[in-house]
Formats: structure tokens, C-alpha cells, sequence
């Protein structure tokens, strides 16, 4: 799989529907997945979008989630510019690059859902994602 650049959206609880209507605007196939399904069933979020996947006909990839369970969302905290493949020495590149100088909210390391994940803020202010998956053999 190439690596790839895309929007990451944040979303106070509506993920699920915002996502349903990105996919009938643009078309293509949907994922969701809660909080639940990704180990955390108790919470009272459980039933919450911890990750949503777009991907269109027209090769268009978006992607969104409830906040976090703590995290406020305000102004300008609700987008994350994300990317992902399977390219590890490639997108640690990028993650080294990116963090340099700027702050690290998430470390990147192995994540509950088995991928490699971080999150950082870029010197100027820009939020990132960076998701690694296990290249498969």
C-alpha cells in the first residue's frame, strides 16, 4: 500500500452521522469503528466512532472521529491532516520530520488496534496523524 496524505476530522459526538453523509455525497465504501469494538466496551463513549474511513470511486479519502473521551474540541481543533501506509521507514521519516521542534501529543508506538500511531503538532501549528500498519506477507 502507498502512503497517503489525507483530512482527519474531529467530530462532539455526530461522527457517525457526518461520515454517513460524506458517503452520500461522495458515494464509495464506509468503515466505522467505536470505541467499544476497539477494547474500550464500559465507557459511557462506547458506542462513540473512534475511527471512520471514506475511500470513493473518484480516489478521494476522508477520514473522522468523536473526540476523545476528556478531549475538548474547540476552534480550530477539529481537523488533523493524517497519513498512513505501510511504508514504516518512510512515514517514520515523516513523523521525525514533523515532531522536530513542535510538540508530541501521542508517541508514536504500537497502538490497541495492532498499528504503529502518533500524534504530533508541526512547528507551525499544524496537527498530524501518523498511522503505520503491519505490512502483510
Amino acid at each position: 500500500m502507498a502512503s497517503r496524505l489525507n483530512p482527519y476530522i474531529s467530530f462532539n459526538g455526530d461522527a457517525r452521522q457526518a461520515m454517513e453523509f460524506y458517503k452520500d455525497v461522495f458515494g464509495g465504501t464506509l468503515r466505522l469503528n467505536t470505541y467499544g469494538e476497539f477494547g474500550q466496551p464500559d465507557v459511557p463513549e462506547a458506542d462513540k466512532i473512534m475511527h471512520g474511513m471514506l475511500e470513493t470511486p473518484s480516489g478521494f479519502t476522508l477520514m473522522g472521529a468523536d473526540n476523545p473521551p476528556g478531549m475538548e474540541q474547540t476552534a480550530g481543533t477539529n481537523f488533523s491532516v493524517s497519513l498512513s501506509g505501510d511504508d514504516d521507514k518512510e512515514l517514520r521519516g515523516y513523523w521525525e520530520k514533523l515532531s522536530a521542534d513542535g510538540s508530541v501529543s501521542v508517541p508514536l508506538e504500537k497502538q490497541m488496534w495492532g498499528d504503529v500511531f502518533g500524534m504530533c503538532t508541526d512547528r507551525f501549528g499544524i496537527p498530524w496523524m501518523v498511522n503505520i500498519t503491519e505490512q502483510q506477507s
